[in-house]
């Protein structure tokens, strides 16, 4: 496979984000993007990496979010996941997002999954589009191609997604690219991992937070239980540099995802931005060997507000990371489709006024029907071409999705 071509620094200004010239002597990172040496997978099949020069992160003149990083080798200590609640509580009063380090998965085992990603993408295009999602119909698991939501008028979004569900009987049955079907054990595990090991952890600390009983949220995001958990590969074209400016630099306008908890596994390329409570967007810093994790609709709703969505966005990255193609891998953890996103009965909601009202939950609408209207949301009918939106979008019985600019 070819190296990625390093591209010299440019300066580009836009409002809100503003690039300086990087000088020539601070590209001193190496950026080293996995790819699988055989698509079609065996147990053999390893991993490559093409190279390039990325600046690192400390030297870019840019802001960057101060989030807490916790670390879950800790948990099962005496004392220790009292100790992490108390360190995620403070967390999630500022941001939303934090890091999590020590969960369990080795470095190659993240690797191969952006390889198998990067393999899924590089399928032309006739078979990806066998494998597209029903989005007209809020269906997400499966395939989303490239432009599908204009973001500014004339430039639609420039992201691909492979979407796979949890490995239970009710999805058995989906097709998907001979990549993904060769290397399912390991896609398995992975998964499985992270919601078992990983969320299930995250899961007990909010519970702690909320003076419950530790099994209170995990009991609702069973992982042989119908949700709309999933998997997923996620691809970000770079732009050129035109687009970028027509944009002002904003890929995907701020916004709040609609699960309990997203993982996010990243390349050491900065584009994620976090909306401070002053208003203020702030870079999210891919931290070397951790997941980063933000709060998202469903627990905001479970807890009436207590626990906030966290807004971000998604902007071009700084110009010497501008020429790559972002990838992405993520776990979406989602209650159980049935679950009603009325407010849990907590102490700690009580003492703190937030059981006065229900106007921050979802009484009435299940978990379920909140992920398919929000996904409808995102896509015109018969497939095509959603236009700008409007700040505020009406997702199903009274409740919104607010996007930020």
């Amino acid at each position: 496979m070819a190296a990625v071509e390093t591209l010299p620094p440019t300066g580009v200004e836009a409002p809100n984000l503003t690039y300086k010239q990087v000088p020539e002597t601070a590209y001193d990172r190496e950026f080293r993007q996995p790819s699988l040496l055989h698509s079609f997978g065996s147990d053999s099949a390893d991993l490559q990496f093409c190279r390039c020069k990325l600046t690192f992160f400390a030297r870019l003149p840019v802001e960057w979010a101060e989030l807490a990083t916790l670390d879950l080798s800790t948990f099962d200590q005496p004392g220790g996941k009292e100790a992490l609640a108390k360190q995620l509580e403070a967390a999630i009063q500022s941001v939303g997002f934090f890091y999590i380090v020590n969960f369990g998965l080795s470095q190659e085992e993240v690797d191969r999954q952006f390889a198998i990603g990067k393999s899924v993408f590089e399928l032309p295009m006739p078979e990806k589009l066998t494998y597209r999602a029903d989005l007209e119909h809020g269906g997400y698991n499966g395939y989303k191609p490239l432009g599908l939501r204009e973001v500014t008028p004339g430039i639609t979004d420039n992201t691909e997604i492979y979407n796979i569900p949890k490995f239970i009987p009710a999805h058995a049955e989906r097709p998907h690219p001979a990549v993904i079907t060769a290397n399912r054990p390991e896609i398995e595990h992975f998964a499985r991992h992270i919601h078992d090991h990983i969320v299930g952890k995250l899961l007990v600390l909010f519970a702690l937070i909320l003076e419950l009983p530790e099994d209170a949220l995990t009991a609702h995001h069973r992982y042989d239980e119908l949700s709309d958990c999933h998997l997923r590969y996620m691809k970000y074209h770079h732009r050129s540099a035109a687009d970028n400016a027509k944009l002002d630099n904003v890929w995907v306008k701020g916004h709040t995802d609609f699960g309990s908890l997203t993982l996010l596994f990243r390349q050491p390329v900065a584009a994620l931005q976090v909306r401070g409570s002053d208003g203020g967007w702030r870079w999210v810093k891919p931290l070397d060997g951790s997941i980063t994790v933000n709060v998202a609709d469903a627990l905001q709703f479970l807890t009436n507000g207590f626990l906030k969505s966290s807004i971000h966005r998604v902007v071009a990255p700084p110009p010497d990371q501008a020429h790559i193609d972002r990838l992405g891998v993520l776990y979406f953890l989602r209650p159980e489709d049935a679950l009603e996103l009325r407010p849990v009965q907590s102490a700690v909601l009580a003492r703190l006024g937030y059981d006065a009202n229900d106007d921050e939950a979802a009484v009435g609408i299940t978990a379920g029907e909140w992920v398919k209207a929000r996904v409808k949301g995102n896509i015109g009918k018969d497939g095509k071409r959603l236009p700008v939106t409007a700040s505020e979008q009406e997702v199903i019985k009274g409740k919104s999705a607010k996007y930020y600019d």
